[in-house]
C-alpha cells in the first residue's frame, strides 16, 4: 500500500470517527468492539503507529471490528505452529479485556449462579463492565488465548517465547507479563476498573501495578486513547488524566455500579408501573382493578401511566372502578 493511499485511508477513518464521536456508549461487548475500531483504534493498525498492545504488531482491518495481524512487522513468532487453530488466532487481532471477564465477573453474584452467560442475561453491571471501552485493547489472538484469565505479574525466564515480542506467559503459575511498553497502560486500566466497579484487588497486585504505574508514565498515545474513549462513553480514566491516584489500600468508589444500578432500577420501575387504559371513544379510563379493564377492543385503547395524565387528556375515571 502506498504512503499516499495509506494517508488517505487514515484521513477518511478520522472523519468517520469524528462523525460518530457523539454516539451513545456501547451497551454490549459486541458493540463495544465495533465502537473501539470506529472511534479509538481506527488509525493504529498502520505502520508507524503503536500496534497491538502486547506485541506492537501492525494489522489491517477486516469486517466490523476485526483485523489481520502483520506478524513480520514486530518479529512475532507463532508459539504453537503445530496447531492450526492457534496459527489462525495468531494471524488475527482480538479484543482483549485487560481486566479479564473472569476477574470482574467472578466478583458478581450472577457468575456464581451460571457464569458469563448468566451474567449477560441478568446483571446490568456485568454488561456495563464487559462493554467498558477503557478496558479493551487489540492484541494478537494467540497471545490473548495464552493470557486467558491469568493474573498480571512478573514472569521469570520464557524470554523469546513469541519471537521479538517481549510479553511472556507462565502457564504453570498462571501469570502473564506484558511488554514494558504496555505495563503502565495495564496498571492504570486495572486501577480504573477496580475503582469504578468496586472490585477487590490483592495487596500483591496493588504493589505490582503501583510499581508499573511509576516506572512507565502516561504516554501521549494513552492520553489520546483516553480522550477518544471519553468522547463515546462520557468519562475518562482519571488514573490516566491524573485526577485520581492509587495508593496501597485505596478505597474504591464504585461510580459505575451506582450509576448502572440507578438506571436499571429506574427502568424496572418504569416497566412495573401500572398501565391505565382509556377508551378513545367514550373518554373513560380504567385502572387494572376495574371490571371493564380488559373489556375494550385493542383498537380503542389509549394507554396512560398516571391518572393525572389521563385526566389532562380529557378522560374521566370509570364509575365502576373502586
Amino acid at each position: 500500500m502506498s504512503v499516499l493511499v495509506r494517508t488517505f485511508l487514515i484521513f477518511v477513518l478520522t472523519l468517520l470517527s469524528l462523525t460518530f464521536a457523539t454516539a451513545a456508549p456501547p451497551s454490549n461487548f459486541s458493540q463495544a468492539k465495533t465502537y473501539a475500531k470506529q472511534h479509538v483504534y481506527y488509525d493504529q493498525g498502520v505502520s508507524g503507529a503503536l500496534g497491538t498492545t502486547y506485541c506492537g504488531c501492525d494489522w489491517r482491518w477486516v469486517g466490523r471490528s476485526g483485523g489481520r495481524t502483520v506478524l513480520d512487522s514486530c518479529g512475532y513468532v507463532i508459539r504453537s505452529p503445530q496447531s492450526k487453530h492457534m496459527v489462525t488466532r495468531a494471524e488475527r487481532t482480538e479484543w482483549e479485556h485487560i481486566v479479564s471477564a473472569y476477574s470482574f465477573g467472578n466478583q458478581r453474584q450472577c457468575w456464581q449462579k451460571g457464569g458469563r452467560k448468566h451474567c449477560n442475561a441478568t446483571d446490568p453491571v456485568f454488561n456495563e463492565m464487559e462493554a467498558d471501552m477503557h478496558n479493551l485493547t487489540p492484541v494478537i489472538g494467540e497471545v490473548n488465548a495464552d493470557r486467558s484469565n491469568y493474573r498480571m505479574g512478573m514472569v521469570s525466564g520464557n524470554d523469546g517465547m513469541y519471537g521479538k515480542c517481549t510479553s511472556k506467559t507462565d502457564f504453570k503459575q498462571r501469570v502473564f507479563e506484558p511488554r514494558n511498553e504496555a505495563k503502565g497502560l495495564v496498571a492504570r486500566i486495572h486501577f480504573y476498573m477496580h475503582d469504578r466497579y468496586a472490585l477487590r484487588m490483592s495487596k500483591q497486585q496493588q504493589r505490582i501495578f503501583m510499581a508499573w504505574d511509576k516506572q512507565h508514565p502516561v504516554t501521549q498515545w494513552e492520553l489520546e486513547r483516553d480522550r477518544r474513549i471519553a468522547q463515546v462513553v462520557g468519562h475518562s480514566n482519571e488514573f490516566v488524566t491524573g485526577e485520581r491516584h492509587w495508593s496501597l489500600g485505596y478505597k474504591t468508589r464504585g461510580d459505575g455500579v451506582v450509576k448502572t444500578e440507578r438506571i436499571a432500577n429506574s427502568v424496572r420501575a418504569s416497566n412495573d408501573a401500572e398501565i391505565i387504559y382509556g377508551n378513545r371513544n367514550s373518554k373513560i379510563y380504567h385502572l387494572s382493578e376495574c371490571p371493564s379493564y380488559n373489556a375494550m377492543k385493542a383498537s380503542n385503547i389509549v394507554k396512560f401511566k398516571t391518572e393525572n395524565e389521563a385526566q389532562d387528556r380529557g378522560f374521566r375515571k370509570a364509575k365502576n372502578c373502586p
